[in-house]
């Protein structure tokens, strides 16, 4: 078996357990396809009944076609009815199965490592939940429709034909595997098409949602052409590879349907001779035609159902890959709640890289008393922010430990551990919503007089006031109508009206102007009195009042102490901070 049958065949069992959630809509459809084939196939055996009732000229018996006629117009009312029984059935069935694998695909996003977001373009990601379950929904809707009625019309045509004539029956079935033959051959080569253009199509997503979301960046530094350059580049391939995938997957029809007109000359031709012979009526001959026609029209719906299929596994395949993802290191089942924290901060032989082969941070030691204010400061890639991000536990230590309040922070809840640090990064993030709705998103119970009070504090207030629906304005996804620094003070107030027992502020104060700076510095200082606060910061002149200095470079520590001691070593720290004065 090739490597992409095997894959295709485990997706494709994979995709069968959404579906047994789903039985009883199954069961109703299959039901219904049954009744409605039935109906379908005793149609024909009443149009030959009526065509013997028409014996010659003046012989017509009037009275037996009528009752024919009500009982196919009968037949044909019922039919439709089961159609749009299964049909509902059908949509119930696959857009459930389409929302729980979104709804996995989310709850896993949730939980992934943030390493594996950190190593994909946010677009792929959104592609997978997108448009590839998009376009599985799309495979399974046709699958479940005609797939279903196809086999049982299949099924039902041999047997009704093996009671009217065996031989013309074997005709059939023998040139039945053609058919099955040249779809496979097909369906195989269809699967590899559509899966690289899935993979393409995801691909040319991830480069659109990078350059809409940094088109500033782009048109500054006049990066338009390279953008077109390299969007036409991968709009090319996924032509190509459209263009191969609907080619091979349009010849099924074809070539199938050139299968079945041969099944269709047989039974024409032997049909023909039976009747002339006497060994089948004429009624039974149209009956023969009709039910080869029918018996040979699902293998043409079945081709075009099994090539769409074909792109909804490779789509199905992408979508998997994300919900089978390795989560996060799950909590321990006895994980505890970090509760009366103080701010005993300690970091133990901690080593931890990013990648196995470059190291960064190895031996990392430091104790931190509460209520202190540790800075670190280093030059750029040093280990600055990996601190931070190993402190709330977005990454976990390859060896050592970190304790808060004498427990290692892998045995409490990230949530109770994450919640107990306030935080506010260089790179602000803000949700499309109100003001209101982004500033009280670590506190969703906070009343109005909080809101505006934690506005107060990080002078946000005035600004926001001067905004056409105050507290109000809907913002756009990450704050697109607001200044940087207006984004920036907003993370400031909702980490004010949290009021956390430790913070994190990793340039926080970046893209505000020097005169709100000093008023957001004043703030912050009175709330981190008492807190334990780790400080990251360019700027040494904003971080001159920390009880510790933490000098970091390549991963370690390679200086601690006060701002005035520092100074009076001379050492890397003092040339840092004398270079920044400079003239």
């Amino acid at each position: 078996m090739s490597r992409d049958s095997a894959s295709q065949k485990e997706t494709l069992f994979k995709v069968l357990r959404y579906i047994k959630k789903y039985w009883f809509y199954l069961g109703m459809s299959v039901f219904m396809a049954a009744i409605s084939v039935a109906l379908t196939l005793y149609v024909p055996i009443l149009i030959g009944n009526a065509i013997d009732l028409i014996i010659d000229k003046g012989s017509v018996d009037f009275a037996g076609i009528l009752a024919i006629l009500y009982r196919m117009a009968a037949a044909i009312v019922f039919t439709a009815i089961a159609q749009w029984i299964m049909n509902v059935c059908n949509n119930k069935m696959t857009f459930g199965i389409v929302k729980d694998m979104r709804d996995e695909a989310f709850m896993k996003i949730e939980v992934l490592p943030l390493k594996y977001i950190d190593s994909r373009s946010y677009g792929e990601v959104v592609s997978r939940i997108i448009a590839d379950v998009d376009q599985l929904a799309d495979g399974l809707l046709m699958g479940f429709t005609q797939l279903f009625t196809g086999v049982i019309t299949i099924l039902g045509t041999l047997t009704i034909m093996l009671t009217i004539d065996v031989g013309i029956t074997a005709v059939v079935v023998l040139l039945t595997p053609v058919s099955f033959l040249v779809a496979n051959l097909i369906a195989k080569k269809t699967y590899r098409m559509f899966k690289l253009q899935s993979e393409t199509r995801g691909e040319q997503t991830a480069l659109i949602d990078e350059m809409v979301g940094s088109q500033r960046v782009v048109q500054a530094f006049g990066h338009e052409e390279k953008a077109l350059e390299q969007f036409d580049e991968i709009n090319g391939r996924l032509q190509e590879a459209s263009l191969k995938a609907i080619f091979f997957s349009s010849i099924a029809n074809p070539a199938t349907r050139f299968v079945n007109s041969l099944v269709y000359t047989g039974v024409g031709i032997m049909g023909a001779i039976l009747a002339i012979a006497g060994g089948i009526s004429v009624g039974q001959l149209v009956c023969l035609l009709t039910y080869a026609n029918q018996y040979t029209k699902p293998f043409n719906e079945i081709s075009g159902v099994v090539t769409e299929l074909q792109n909804a596994l490779a789509c199905a395949g992408r979508i998997l890959e994300l919900i089978e993802e390795e989560p996060q290191i799950p909590e321990a089942d006895d994980a505890a709640e970090l509760l009366d924290v103080k701010g005993n901060v300690s970091l133990s032989q901690v080593y931890f890289s990013y990648v196995p082969e470059q190291k960064l941070i190895q031996n990392f030691n430091l104790h931190v008393k509460p209520g202190q204010r540790v800075a670190i400061v280093g030059p750029t890639g040093c280990g600055k922010t990996t601190v931070i991000n190993l402190l709330m536990r977005f990454y976990d230590v390859d060896g050592g430990k970190i304790l808060v309040e004498g427990k290692d922070i892998r045995d409490v809840t990230r949530k109770s551990l994450r919640t107990s640090y306030g935080m506010v990064l260089q790179d602000t993030w803000l949700k499309a919503g109100t003001i209101r709705e982004n500033i009280i998103m670590g506190k969703p119970q906070a009343t109005e007089e909080e809101i505006i009070a934690a506005a107060k504090e990080a002078h946000a207030h005035s600004f926001i006031k001067r905004l056409p629906g105050g507290y109000d304005t809907v913002i756009t996804e990450a704050g697109g109508n607001l200044s940087q620094g207006q984004k920036q003070l907003l993370c400031i107030a909702r980490v004010m009206l949290c009021q956390p027992d430790m913070l994190i502020l990793d340039e926080a104060t970046s893209s505000i102007d020097t005169r709100t700076e000093l008023k957001i510095q004043n703030a912050f200082a009175k709330l981190m009195e008492g807190r334990t606060s780790f400080i990251v910061a360019h700027r040494l002149s904003t971080i001159k009042g920390a009880d510790i200095i933490l000098v970091m470079k390549d991963g370690n520590i390679i200086e601690q102490g006060s701002h005035e001691t520092l100074l009076a070593a001379e050492g890397f720290y003092a040339k840092l901070y004398n270079s920044q004065f400079a003239l």
